[in-house]
């Protein structure tokens, strides 16, 4: 556990889940960089799907999870559930794709902003998980910036509910299946290669496919599954050792780089917009508060019950 690993294996720990933050925060740049070479988001997702699952397959050999993971397979009740998260992770992944592809970073940054606060609300109606008074305000803020975002654009943010939603059902699905988060993603990853595979050379066989366009092309669409596997299992190594306080200020880092990157690209930032950013990001910031609040308290509970004995 976090409280009790090495000051040393702590730090970098925080390095590590800083690093997975950061990598997803550059993460848009690369489907924009396929999409400028005409890679459309369902053939950008078949393919991070094929590549993502070798990746994904190797890290639970290197651990020594195969039995584990073979196990899971194995088990229906698991089996069922991890079907399930790979519907969920691939609707993310497919939004997320389409949206930076389509002008809409700033939208994705939202989603991923109110992604920790759906989280806390589907813990509280589906776990009878309670709610502190800090986050009831966190939500409450949230849903306020949600309603002005909606009054701003004139429909709601579709984009940045479905990437909040799916996310974060997906985080309460993984919440119940009996396997850890590397073997998790190794099967979520081959059952997604599976439909995805069969896309791509669909796809090759059609000359519609341009994983042979060019070095290039082959180079960034292969990268695309190193790029989702890597950062998850660093995530992975992370949320073990570091404090959950700790993770819930680290997991802005993403969509924080992604609101710079819609500025910069000029996306239209109004007044109105910026009042719904400011509810936001008020609001993850009494979460993350409460979080840290919530971690200092358990810490020192643990200090005193360990005098005590």
């Amino acid at each position: 556990m976090a409280a009790s690993s090495a000051p040393g294996e702590t730090r970098l720990a925080l390095a590590a889940g800083a690093g997975c933050y950061f990598i997803w925060g550059l993460v848009p740049l690369l489907f924009q960089l396929l999409g400028r070479m005409g890679v459309g988001p369902w053939e950008i997702l078949a393919n991070r799907t094929v590549w993502a699952a070798p990746t994904a397959i190797a890290f639970v050999l290197l651990a020594g999870q195969g039995r584990q993971a073979l196990a899971a397979i194995r088990t229906p009740a698991i089996a069922k559930w991890l079907a399930l998260s790979s519907v969920l992770i691939a609707v993310n992944w497919l939004t997320f794709i389409w949206a930076v592809n389509s002008g809409r970073m700033l939208e994705t940054a939202l989603g991923y902003y109110l992604t920790p606060l759906i989280s806390m609300a589907a813990g509280a109606l589906i776990f009878r998980e309670r709610i502190d008074r800090a986050g009831a305000i966190a939500i409450a803020l949230a849903a306020t910036g949600v309603a002005i975002q909606a009054l701003a654009i004139g429909r709601l943010p579709v984009v940045a509910l479905t990437l909040a939603i799916s996310f974060g059902g997906y985080g309460v699905v993984r919440k119940h299946v009996a396997a850890d988060a590397q073997t998790g993603l190794a099967i979520e990853c081959a059952v997604l290669a599976v439909p995805g595979l069969a896309y791509v050379l669909w796809l090759q066989h059609a000359g519609l496919g341009h994983l042979t366009a060019s070095p290039a092309a082959a180079f960034w669409i292969v990268a695309t599954g190193p790029i989702t596997a890597v950062p998850l299992l660093l995530f992975a190594w992370a949320a073990r050792r570091v404090p959950l306080s700790a993770m819930g200020f680290l997991q802005f880092i993403s969509p924080t780089m992604t609101f710079g990157l819609g500025i910069l690209q000029g996306e239209a930032f109004t007044p109105v917009r910026a009042l719904s950013f400011a509810c936001i990001w008020s609001g993850a910031a009494v979460f993350a508060l409460g979080a840290w609040r919530r971690g200092r308290a358990g810490r020192r509970l643990a200090v005193e019950a360990a005098a005590a004995e």
